[in-house]
């Protein structure tokens, strides 16, 4: 119990009071059903419960070692995750939700995957839940249009619990950009990375906080910091525009010309409004494009990431 933990799970809690115990318990079924030491960091995010209260009563009974950690505030979960990465000490770090929708056995399968030495990081890919049909709906929705527009890799129904080695975790540590998403920065690294199929079950304690809002904000987090779809619209927009305001335009010009406009000063009109409006659209396209790309040197993200170096000397 009292070795160097080689497994460390981080769990965000926000709100969480009554699902703690089952979580404690569940943490303890790790630690048995593992052979190495196993380490919890929770980090209580701002929680407006008495989250903290329950788990120093819990903690120091548990089965196994743990840390507690405490947000000045709410920070969100990704930030409560990086904490608990800086603050882990297994050389494995998994991180899971407090909620236990993700099967526990899932978190020790995720272990394995990275203890064979085969893989960097892993993931559990949702293949089923058992949630309402509209709540399916919707986020299968969600995830569809997330996996085309911003990261095609993502699995179909995103990522909540994922586990990985340290050198991964400290490489995440690295990034400290505002307003991101730590699923997309952790696809965006890279490392050899394996999917752990697994169905979601259904939420025993309390509800959802991952509000539509929350989506839309982490959609929006993830276009800005790891696409340029936006600029590419308005640049496709404005070239397509200017073709199409050049035909329109040599359109009321013929038509002008063959008397078919008698109106004084439209075709002017027109022929200007039609270039204006396209040439300003695809300026701010190319503006656009100068400015996404010292946004992204703005971040300061690593141009390459050294995952292994070897050294070889001659044989005598």
């Amino acid at each position: 119990m009292n070795a160097e933990p080689a497994f460390s799970v981080v769990v965000p809690v926000y709100g969480n009071r009554d699902s703690l115990p089952d979580v404690v318990k569940a943490l303890e079924y790790l630690q048995g059903t593992l052979d190495v030491a196993v380490e919890a960091v929770f980090v209580i995010d701002g929680s407006p419960d008495d989250s903290l209260h329950v788990l120093r009563d819990l903690l120091p009974a548990a089965g196994f070692q743990s840390q507690l950690v405490s947000h000045s505030r709410n920070f969100g979960a990704f930030a409560a995750i990086r904490t608990g990465f800086m603050s882990a000490r297994g050389a494995v770090i998994a991180a899971m939700a407090a909620d236990l929708q993700e099967p526990i056995d899932l978190i020790a399968e995720l272990y394995r995957q990275i203890a064979s030495g085969a893989y960097d990081v892993a993931v559990g890919a949702r293949r089923s839940r058992q949630d309402p049909p509209i709540t399916k709906l919707l986020s299968n929705a969600y995830w569809r249009t997330y996996r085309r527009f911003v990261q095609s890799q993502i699995p179909r129904g995103g990522v909540d619990v994922f586990a990985c080695t340290r050198q991964v975790a400290e490489t995440l540590g690295q990034f400290v950009e505002s307003n991101s998403s730590l699923i997309g920065q952790l696809y965006w690294v890279g490392y050899r990375r394996v999917e752990v199929p697994y169905g979601r079950v259904e939420r025993q304690h309390g509800k959802s906080s991952w509000t539509l809002r929350k989506r839309m904000k982490y959609m929006l987090d993830s276009v800005f910091s790891f696409t340029d779809l936006p600029i590419s619209l308005i640049l496709a927009v404005g070239m397509i525009g200017t073709v199409l305001a050049l035909v329109g335009a040599f359109v009321v010009l013929i038509s002008w010309l063959a008397g078919a406009i008698t109106v004084p000063g439209y075709t002017v009109t027109m022929i200007v409004l039609l270039l204006a409006s396209s040439s300003i659209l695809f300026a701010l396209g190319l503006v656009g494009t100068y400015v996404w790309r010292t946004y992204e040197n703005t971040k300061m993200r690593p141009n390459a990431i050294v995952m292994a170096r070897e050294t070889f000397q001659p044989e005598p």
